[in-house]
């Protein structure tokens, strides 16, 4: 994880993890890509059929499908998304489900500007 400016390329690092998600016992493995003073980005793979459990949400975040699909599932309601789609992930309980291999864009504030 850096807060350097450089390029990366995420669809080679999706790629890589993809290939550890599919052999860890859980189907997923992540890397930090960028940490700043408000903002933190991890890429995220999960093989199909893996789950993340429900769990908070962060107070501000978006999810940015790389590859594959995903469902993301809160106490009411759901959403299919797929490689490209981009959302809001909203403030309440959630979980996600791989619907095939996927790698995903997590981007979290990390803090509120005071200034």
């Amino acid at each position: 994880m850096t807060n350097q400016v450089s390029a990366q390329n995420l669809e080679t690092l999706s790629a890589e993890l993809l290939e550890k998600a599919r052999g860890a016992r859980g189907g997923r493995a992540a890397k930090g890509v960028f940490a700043g003073t408000y903002l933190r980005q991890a890429l995220l793979t999960m093989r199909a059929g893996a789950e993340l459990a429900e769990h908070d949400a962060p107070p501000e975040a978006t999810l940015h499908i790389v590859t594959g699909q995903l469902r993301m599932v809160t106490a009411d309601e759901s959403w299919e998304l797929g490689a490209g789609e981009l959302i809001a992930i909203p403030p309440q309980k959630h979980s996600v489900e791989a619907l095939t291999d996927a790698a995903f864009l997590l981007t979290i504030r990390t803090e509120i500007d005071r200034g």
